[in-house]
Parts: C-alpha cells; sequence; structure tokens
C-alpha cells in the first residue's frame, strides 16, 4: 500500500487505554517515520501525549463544555486532513469522530468486538479476535493489518528532567526505595480495600521500604481511609501532582502495586515492575504488560464481572490479602523476576 502522509488515531478515552495504544503510534513511527501522526483524545489522558515522540499532533476533546466544545474538536478533526484514521475506541463518539475526519480510509475493530455501531462510520475492519484479548497487542493488530512492518513493544512514554525534578521534593521523605501504591480506580469495585492496603503499608515500611501513594484528585478520599486505617509514614501524594509527575514517581519506584488503573499502566510503561491486583476486571484483556506474571486475582466464580459498583461486598477483592502482595513485592526486591513478552 501507499504509505500515507497524514494518520489520525482515534482514542478518546482512559489514561489506561491510551497507554495501552502507544505501542502502536511507536510501531507507525518506525514504519513510517515520514507519516504526520495526530491523535485525537479526551484531556485526562492528553498530557501523556504532549511529548510523545511518535506523536505530532494532539486534538483535545473537551468533554463536558457542551456543543461549542464538540463542534471544535470534530473542526480540528476534520482540519487535520488525515488519509488514514484508525478508530481503536469502538463506541459510538469514536466513530462519529473517525467519520468526521473524512479520510479515505477509516479502520475499526471488527463488529464482533465493537459496540454502539461504531463499525457503521468506518470504511474497513481488522480481523475479530477473541474477548479477552490483551488491549495492547489487540490495538497492534491496526499495524498488521496495513502492513506496517513488526517491532519490539514500546510505549515511548518518559517524564521530562523538569518533572523529573519536581518529585524530587516529595520523594525526598520516602527514601531512595520506594514502593508506588497506586490506590485508586475509576470503578469502585477495581479497587482493594483501605485495611489491607495500610497494613501493607506498614509491612513495606518494616521491610525498609519507603510508600508513596498514587493517584489523581478523585482518588483521595479513598487515600484518606487507607491513611485512618493505620497506613503509618508514607507519602502521600494524592492531590499534589500531575498525571506527567506521577509518570516521574513511577520511572523511581522499585514497585508498583495497586488495582487496575491508569497509574498501573503508566508503571509498566516506564518499566517498573507491577504487583496487580485484579477482581472486577480480567488481567488477560487489561494486565500490566511484561508484569502479568505477577499479577494476584482471587478465584472467585463471578470475576471478571466488569460491574463498576459490586452488589456482594468486593469479595474478589477481599481475598487477596497482604501477605499474597508482599510474596510477589519480596520476589521483585530480590530480583527473581523481571519483566516477560505477553504470550497469547
Amino acid at each position: 500500500m501507499t504509505i500515507p502522509e497524514r494518520v489520525l488515531i482515534v482514542l478518546l478515552g482512559a489514561i489506561g487505554d491510551v497507554v495501552c495504544g502507544m505501542p502502536l503510534a511507536q510501531r507507525l513511527r518506525s514504519g513510517w517515520p515520514r507519516t504526520r501522526i495526530a491523535w485525537a483524545v479526551e484531556p485526562a489522558a492528553a498530557p501523556m501525549l504532549a511529548t510523545h515522540p511518535a506523536v505530532d499532533e494532539v486534538i483535545v476533546f473537551q468533554r463536558g463544555h457542551g456543543l461549542v466544545a464538540l463542534i471544535e474538536f470534530l473542526r480540528a478533526v476534520r482540519l487535520s486532513r488525515p488519509e488514514l484514521t484508525l478508530d481503536l475506541q469502538r463506541h459510538f463518539k469514536s466513530g462519529l469522530t473517525s467519520f468526521w475526519s473524512a479520510a479515505p480510509r477509516r479502520i475499526a475493530f471488527h463488529s464482533d468486538n465493537s459496540r454502539e455501531g461504531n463499525r457503521l462510520f468506518n470504511s474497513e475492519a481488522i480481523a475479530p479476535v477473541r474477548e479477552l484479548t490483551p488491549k495492547l497487542t489487540h490495538f497492534l493488530r491496526f499495524a498488521d493489518y496495513l502492513g506496517v512492518p513488526a517491532a519490539p513493544v514500546s510505549f515511548g512514554l518518559a517524564a521530562t528532567a523538569a518533572e523529573r525534578h519536581s518529585v524530587e521534593p516529595l520523594l525526598a521523605a520516602a527514601g531512595e526505595r520506594f514502593a508506588a501504591l497506586h490506590v485508586g480506580s475509576t470503578w469502585p469495585s477495581r479497587r482493594w480495600l483501605p485495611r489491607p492496603t495500610a497494613e501493607l503499608c506498614r509491612a513495606l515500611r518494616a521491610r525498609g521500604l519507603g510508600v508513596v501513594l498514587v493517584g489523581g484528585p478523585a482518588d483521595e478520599p479513598f487515600a484518606l481511609r487507607v491513611l485512618a486505617a493505620g497506613a503509618g509514614d508514607v507519602v502521600n501524594s494524592i492531590g499534589h501532582t500531575s498525571l506527567r509527575q506521577v509518570i516521574a514517581i513511577m520511572e523511581r519506584a522499585a514497585v508498583a502495586i495497586g488495582p487496575d488503573s491508569g497509574p498501573m499502566h503508566i508503571a509498566a510503561a516506564v518499566g517498573t515492575p507491577v504487583v496487580a491486583l485484579f477482581g472486577a476486571t480480567s488481567p488477560l484483556r487489561s494486565g500490566p504488560w511484561g508484569w502479568h506474571h505477577l499479577v494476584l486475582r482471587s478465584d472467585v466464580p463471578c470475576t471478571p464481572c466488569y460491574l463498576p459498583h459490586c452488589p456482594i461486598g468486593q469479595l474478589c477483592m477481599e481475598l487477596i490479602t497482604p501477605a499474597m502482595v508482599l510474596e510477589r513485592v519480596d520476589a521483585v526486591l530480590a530480583g527473581a523476576t523481571e519483566a516477560r513478552e505477553w504470550q497469547e
């Protein structure tokens, strides 16, 4: 095929999804070095793309700002004049964005893997996959479909020198070696529980490891419950850091621990070992790249339920104990485990 001069990636949504889409952008950049790559995204994840080496233009949809914001966003999409649009979202709004781009080729997921009539907005589709295919490898199927040369998985995600410097005062209290506990998630059902989280904090400190609580502003109430449960001497960065600074913190951490969330994927993307705690969602679909062998999940028949709110008291997360987490952490600290490529 003729290599396009301009490509638009449409992946508007969650921070973790955008991280999982970065290897596709990296592969496009490697295989098509002269192609201009734009990315349509919402504000929450946009800062991660601001300095990304594979992205030339970030088109932000100011979600929640009404009809005027939507019109301005769609106008910017049209003005980017893509010859090829890759719709990675599989929903109605991404389909509309892809269609409005007016690209001659608009490629989407197969109808078996898409929702809300998304396939109707696009001109082509990749082959179907089983539903619990890892998001990252599913996204890379677009490059396979286009015949882009294969390349090792690379995220291209890194903090700037200024961002690393900006978190130094915050991390000073955590010491040279610390664990980053990303305690929150957009779904309450995904979170671990405050009391075992606090117990884990104390156990990590007893091992001589500093503890830094990581998350976004919405996670502040949960973090306060962890502190109230007796977490002890920890650094609470939640509400005091930007998303870009979270990248810098994860780069420095000896290990990251927590549920399925954006910071989990950020940690994996920058090469930090991740002990991920799964219940409501499946690690087969959204586990941390390279660290699937460190995932913890309990053997409860209703998992994964994909319910934002658990009707039975989060039994799946309750059965994950601090001792189980510590066993994984100890293996990481002893150097007994390393990143592994995902095997489908």
